[in-house]
């Protein structure tokens, strides 16, 4: 890791991240470092192209959806890009949408699923004609990984994949990794 790297772990919770900045909407009873609104834009706490990496765990299930036009999920998600130095990495953990943990909280709002990523990125949504939604972002997808249920750990991965295009509780956590491009695109 390079000294002076700028983390932030967005809604921290109780479980920052080792070496990252917490930022929680409260202090209380949380390792936030920052007491902030993650739903409050802009985000007043970083400067544009400032900040190293994001991690957001269990965090963009809980943000509403707000009407079809105006989701804040496209504001959290600029946002993020905003405030990234070119290069910079946004990781996220989310219950995925095949699982009981998407439903069980009544406070989600979101079901999170691969698909759902292609919309922060500029060149996706032209060619699939959204380029009048409200975002900006122009993320490239880095990596993406499921975390599976005890009962699929170990075993082959198509038979990992068949199960889980056909049951529910297979995949429990989908894992993202996205980059902000070193050259900002024209």
């Amino acid at each position: 890791m390079k000294k002076n790297q700028l983390k932030y772990d967005l809604a921290c919770g109780s479980n920052k991240q080792k070496g990252f900045v917490g930022i929680d909407i409260t202090k209380k009873d949380t390792q936030a470092d920052i007491e902030f609104d993650l739903l409050t834009f802009p985000w007043t706490f970083a400067e544009d192209n400032s900040v190293d990496e994001t991690f957001a765990s269990h965090f963009l299930e809980h943000i509403p959806k707000g009407d079809s036009y105006n989701a804040p999920i496209y504001q959290f998600m600029d946002e993020i890009y905003r405030i990234l130095k070119p290069g910079g990495l946004a990781r996220f953990i989310s219950p995925y949408y095949t699982s009981v943990r998407a439903f069980q909280d009544p406070t989600h709002h979101q079901f999170i699923s691969e698909p759902l990523f292609n919309y922060f990125n500029k060149g996706w949504r032209e060619l699939n004609k959204l380029t009048h939604y409200p975002v900006k972002c122009d993320f490239e997808i880095v990596k993406l990984d499921h975390a599976v249920s005890e009962e699929y750990t170990g075993k082959a991965q198509d038979a990992v994949a068949y199960s889980a295009m056909h049951m529910w509780n297979v995949i429990m956590d989908l894992q993202i990794i996205l980059r902000k491009p070193k050259l900002t695109k024209k």
